[in-house]
C-alpha cells in the first residue's frame, strides 16, 4: 500500500515539474517573439541644439552676432530691431517713435550701450547731428524707419551714416522705409541696407511704401 502511494506521490510531482517547465518555456518563447527581453533603456540624451536668433534661418558663427530690422509700416505699425536673440524696440515694446530708431551695440561684447528714436519730422537737426557724434567708434549701429526719417534729414547727417557703411542714405526722401545695419568708424560698405521707395504708383500703403527688413550675422569688431 505503501509503495502504491509512493508511487502516486512520485507521478504526481513529475507531472507538475512537466507542467511548469512546458508553462515556463512557453512563456520564455512569448517573450522572444514579442521581444521583451530585448528592451534596453538607454539615455541618448546629448548637447541641446543651438537655435538661430532673431528669427533667422541659421546660427550664425561663435564671432558674430545676430540681428533683424523691420521698418515701419505707414505711419500705424512701428518698427522692431532684434539683437543676438532680444527684441531690443518693437511697436508692442512701445519704446519706438516717428523718424529713426537706432539701437547702438558695443561691437566687442555685444552689449546694448543705448537705444531711442531720432525725431525726423519735428526734431532739431542739430541735436540728431549731435546724438550722432556721440556714438563711439567701433559700435554696431542698428537703425529702422517709422514714417517719414527724411524730414529733417541734412548732408552732415546723412555723412554720419555713410562713415557707417551706408550706401543708400543719400537717395532717402520723404516717406521712405529704411533699414540700415552698420559700424561707427569703419567706412567699409554694409552689406545690411534696404530701402522701399514713396512712390504714389508703387506704395502699398496710403501714402508709404510697403515694409522693408533685413538680418543676418554682423561680425564683431576686432578692431577700428
Amino acid at each position: 500500500m505503501k509503495d502504491r502511494t509512493s508511487l502516486t506521490l512520485t507521478a504526481v510531482i513529475v507531472l507538475l515539474l512537466i507542467f511548469f517547465l512546458t508553462s515556463f518555456d512557453a512563456q520564455e518563447k512569448a517573450h522572444n517573439v514579442l521581444g521583451f527581453n530585448k528592451i534596453h533603456t538607454t539615455s541618448t540624451t546629448g548637447p541641446a541644439k543651438a537655435v538661430p536668433k532673431c528669427s533667422l534661418s541659421a546660427v550664425c558663427p561663435s564671432d558674430h552676432f545676430a540681428f533683424k530690422i523691420q521698418s515701419g509700416a505707414a505711419n500705424v505699425v512701428g518698427p522692431k530691431i532684434c539683437f543676438d536673440g532680444k527684441n531690443i524696440m518693437s511697436h508692442i515694446m512701445n519704446n519706438v517713435g516717428r523718424g529713426l530708431n537706432i539701437v547702438v551695440v558695443n561691437g566687442e561684447n555685444g552689449v546694448v550701450e543705448k537705444f531711442g528714436h531720432l525725431n525726423m519730422i519735428s526734431g532739431n537737426s542739430a541735436d540728431i547731428l549731435a546724438y550722432l557724434n556721440e556714438i563711439k567708434p567701433g559700435m554696431i549701429v542698428l537703425v529702422a524707419s517709422f514714417d517719414d526719417a527724411a524730414t529733417k534729414m541734412t548732408d552732415e547727417i546723412r555723412q554720419m551714416f555713410v562713415e557707417m557703411g551706408s550706401t543708400l542714405i543719400g537717395s532717402v526722401k520723404r516717406r521712405d522705409n529704411w533699414v540700415f545695419a552698420g559700424r561707427t568708424g569703419i567706412k567699409i560698405k554694409s552689406f545690411f541696407e534696404q530701402r522701399a521707395e514713396n512712390d504714389k504708383e508703387t506704395n502699398i500703403f496710403d501714402g508709404w511704401p510697403g515694409m522693408v527688413e533685413v538680418g543676418g550675422c554682423f561680425p564683431r569688431t576686432i578692431g577700428v
